[in-house]
């Protein structure tokens, strides 16, 4: 398959070597002035050369040819479909010559988050302030000045920002220069023009500048100097954990991967609006404000881990997707999944308390096969043509599924031969650009194993298989089969044609066996002794597991008595939890096996029996409410025991992982309706109401919150609205925000849906108040009625091309579960452009399927267990 056929890309004639750029915002009229000095290198004879450029007005266009003008008028013609400008002159420019092109343009610093645009905060004295700020990836450079926007036109930069003399100017390079100037735009004036330093050869994608008031912490303990940024309105003192981190994490990766950080300094800057977490611009990294800053007093364990999480995956980047780019957006995976993959390595080398490589099972591991079970989903390496198809890949897929692909692959062939796979590629590559193939060809030269034959399947092709197990007792052998997984239950012939090379990794009593593989449909496998074993050990591999019911009954057991790891016991659960909604299983049997696990120790074994019960609880949301209540009260008689036990009061002594077990379960007690639970998140909210900011643990905010809230009214609702118009972190207002949609009444519902589209809620957090009315009912309801009625307004608020559209429509809609739902969602979508997000509505049209399928299945199934065990 040809993935490059059919890509819009620009012509090979002309190819950029080193751009000199010179920009001015007006941070009150929101205009800027710019000037581009690109030199080229004239592959081929011609009399054009095509870049890219969008929502820029262009003002004046020379070409010139060593000494000679060549044009100062030449004719332009722009492209709104494929966002270029073709500009054609009369006389030749020679192959073999070097040619420089000038622009001067101007452009409007937009409220998109896309290229050069404004992000706000509030003054000392309530008034909006502004900074200057960008995000490039994937396509927005050329938002803010004409250039030629693809990863694999790398060349040099050298950056002017030209400014008030009181705000601080940032790139990716260090200072060079600062001096007076003119101002050029309206009303002149005196201003200072900070240039920097070239930068290395560069991707456009991965440039930066920020221009605004900032305040700054900076570290030398690194080899060069490490800083973190925010705006007046922060306490920068929030930074030092990142910044510190930082320091640590760039001394370790520069070791782990023999390469020396090849820029003079790294800048981490928390950006008031920002609607990624974090981008990894080479020497400035963006972060959203609550992926950075962080402030053990008022956030919990968890948003400890995520920060650093963060932190680490971007400065993973510098090397991986900086220093070596892919050539082509098809190739965003070995960006992005390396990077997750690197911050999990290096954060379990920091905080091996935290045991990350037990939560990858039930977190990336989950979310890959989850997305990757629909039939919309796509493969890793995804061919995209068009620069609006390239925003949608950033998903499940490209993160999670590539970096289990390569977690998959450094189990295979070991960790130490896998690093070392990586740091060749990386000097191989060095400043260049590239594609899978290279990555898998220096793993192979590390190993001397042929690793393109086998990881090609996993990352061309979409899907993974769902792995059959049965036993021949006579024989002392295992019968294994492998074939298509699907969350709708519907694989015909034509879905089911790749035989992936299963890595069995087959835990006996004897230990692990990681060379076993099965390569064909199917294969018998002999075991010395049946009375144990498990396949997939500590789920490194990409596919389900399906054991008879007999033999899922004994893991049960060897659970009990210590023979699985947690990995094992997690990913067994998530497994038949998966298999279950999905036809291969009956949801009978895997209630059972979770009430088998009631003396489970494990943390992380109890977030995914926790996650099994809430993804029932929400297929059957639209059920009969004695059954919805008999779930509900399976999960009480699940957890308010071992809840009971370990508590909610927090000790300094309390490890990392023991505070979040007593969060995950008090958390879901309460929302289970056990009273002793309750009440104490009632006693503590009420504390809290009446000023002693300290009743409520902030590991505990946000269950409080939706407890509160979920068995509350107006009250409790005007409490939490005023914390997130109050509170002085990111964090604790994102928590407020977060929970105002568990609140069921319908005037509180209206509430909750006006705010996310009220200025008082940035774009960037549009999916906060809406992401907590899917748990309920009235809530589902209430948000695909208010998509229909604010159509016009979100698209205008929320372009097609960039991100925040695709969440929302998702949210709006996956939350159903029946068939006369799902032909709503196609009607309304018929006759409307879906360009931008006709992916992830794919995605909730398949999951609204698989759910309805589950039910139509499992219904009765479900009602008479539930009967049997006396829970209604």
């Amino acid at each position: 398959m040809d993935i490059t056929k059919g890509r819009e890309v620009l012509p090979k004639n002309v190819k950029p070597l080193h751009y000199d750029l010179i920009l001015e915002p007006d941070l009150e009229t929101f205009e800027y002035e710019g000037e581009v000095v690109i030199e080229l290198d004239v592959v081929e004879d011609t009399t054009s050369i095509s870049l890219n450029t969008l929502d820029l007005t262009i003002h004046e266009t020379k070409i010139v040819s060593g000494s000679k003008l060549i044009s100062s008028t030449p004719e332009l013609h722009y492209s709104e479909d494929t966002q270029t400008m073709k500009i054609t002159f009369q006389e030749t420019l020679p192959a073999g010559s070097t040619a420089t092109l000038t622009q001067k343009f101007s452009g409007r610093l937009n409220d998109n988050m896309a290229g050069f645009y404004r992000s706000s905060y509030k003054s000392e004295d309530g008034t909006n302030k502004y900074l200057a700020t960008t995000q490039m990836e994937p396509t927005d450079a050329r938002r803010a000045f004409p250039c030629f926007d693809e990863p694999a036109l790398k060349a040099e930069f050298t950056i002017t920002l030209v400014a008030d003399k009181d705000l601080t100017c940032l790139s990716n390079m260090d200072e060079a220069s600062e001096k007076e100037v003119d101002s050029k735009m309206t009303g002149g004036g005196k201003k200072k023009a900070v240039t920097f330093n070239k930068t290395p050869l560069m991707s456009t994608y991965l440039l930066a500048f920020i221009v605004g008031e900032l305040k700054m912490i900076e570290t030398n303990a690194f080899r060069v100097p490490v800083r973190v940024y925010a705006t007046p309105d922060r306490d920068i003192e929030h930074g030092r954990f990142s910044m510190e981190l930082g320091a640590r994490t760039l001394e370790f990766y520069e070791k782990t991967f023999n390469s020396e950080f090849p820029l003079p300094k790294m800048d981490m800057v928390a950006i008031p609006d920002f609607s990624a977490g974090a981008m990894e611009n080479w020497g400035l990294i963006t972060y959203r404000v609550v992926d950075l800053l962080f402030d053990d007093k008022t956030s919990g364990a968890s948003t400890k881990q995520r920060v650093a999480e963060v932190v680490q995956h971007e400065l993973a980047h510098q090397w991986f997707g900086n220093l070596v780019t892919m050539d082509f957006w098809d190739g965003l995976w070995l960006n992005e999944g390396f990077a997750t993959w690197m911050s999990w390595y290096s954060c379990n080398t920091f905080y091996p308390e935290w045991k990350v490589w037990q939560g990858y099972v039930t977190d990336n591991l989950q979310s890959a096969l989850a997305l990757d079970g629909l039939r919309s989903s796509h493969p890793i390496e995804v061919p995209v043509k068009r620069a609006d198809e390239i925003n949608q890949i950033f998903d499940a897929i490209s993160y999670s599924k590539g970096s289990c692909v390569l977690r998959m692959i450094s189990k295979y062939l070991g960790e130490e031969t896998f690093m070392e796979g990586i740091r060749r590629y990386l000097k191989k590559h060095a400043f260049g650009n590239t594609q899978t193939g290279d990555l898998w060809s220096a793993l192979s030269d590390a190993s001397g194993k042929d690793v393109e034959k086998v990881m090609d399947i996993w990352t061309k092709n979409v899907g993974y298989p769902v792995v059959t197990v049965t036993e021949d007792e006579k024989a002392s052998a295992i019968h294994i089969k492998q074939n298509r997984f699907l969350r709708t239950a519907d694989v015909k012939p034509d879905d089911d044609k790749t035989l992936y090379p299963v890595f069995l990794g087959l835990r006996t009593k004897d230990g692990v066996d990681e060379e076993v593989t099965l390569n064909d449909r199917e294969g018998n496998f002999k075991i010395k002794d049946l009375d144990f074993f498990k396949v997939n050990a500590d789920h490194s591999g990409i596919y389900r597991t399906s054991y008879t019911p007999e033999r899922l009954t004994k893991l049960g057991k060897a659970a009990k008595d210590g023979l699985l790891t947690v990995e094992d016991r997690a990913g067994m659960i998530a497994d038949a939890g998966a298999l279950a909604a999905s036809g291969y299983q009956k949801t009978s049997g895997v209630l059972s096996l979770l009430q088998g696990f009631d003396t489970e120790p494990e943390y992380v074994v109890w977030e995914e029996l926790i996650t099994r019960v809430a993804s029932i609880r929400t297929a059957w949301i639209f059920q009969d409410e004695k059954i919805k209540d008999a779930l509900k009260a399976f999960q009480r008689d699940l957890v308010s025991e071992k809840s009971h036990k370990l508590g909610w009061e927090f000790q300094e002594s309390d490890g990392h992982i023991e505070q979040q077990f007593k969060t995950l379960l008090f958390n879901s007690a309460a929302m289970a309706g056990d009273e002793r639970t309750q009440n104490a998140a009632f006693e503590m909210f009420n504390k809290f109401k009446n000023g002693d900011r300290s009743a409520i643990h902030p590991n505990l905010r946000s269950g409080v919150y939706g407890i509160v809230l979920s068995n509350g009214g107006a009250e409790e609702y005007d409490v939490i609205l005023k914390e997130y118009r109050s509170a002085k972190t990111s964090d604790e207002r994102n928590t407020a925000l977060r929970a105002v949609g568990r609140a069921k009444s319908s005037e509180l519902i209206k509430r909750s849906l006006a705010m996310a589209l009220s200025d008082e809620v940035k774009s960037q957090d549009i999916y906060l108040p809406l992401a907590g009315l899917r748990a309920h009912r009235e809530g589902i309801v209430a948000l695909w009625e208010w998509m229909q009625e604010n159509w016009e307004t979100l698209v205008k608020k929320l372009p097609p091309g960039l991100t925040m559209l695709s969440s929302v429509v998702a949210l709006c809609t996956n939350g159903f579960a029946s068939k006369e739902q799902m032909k709503e969602v196609e009607t309304f979508f018929e006759k409307k452009s879906t360009k931008g997000f006709d992916q992830s509505l794919k995605q909730s049209l398949d999951a609204i399927r698989a759910k309805q399928g589950w039910l139509s299945r499992d219904g009765e199934d479900v009602e008479k267990w539930l009967k049997d065990r006396g829970f209604f």
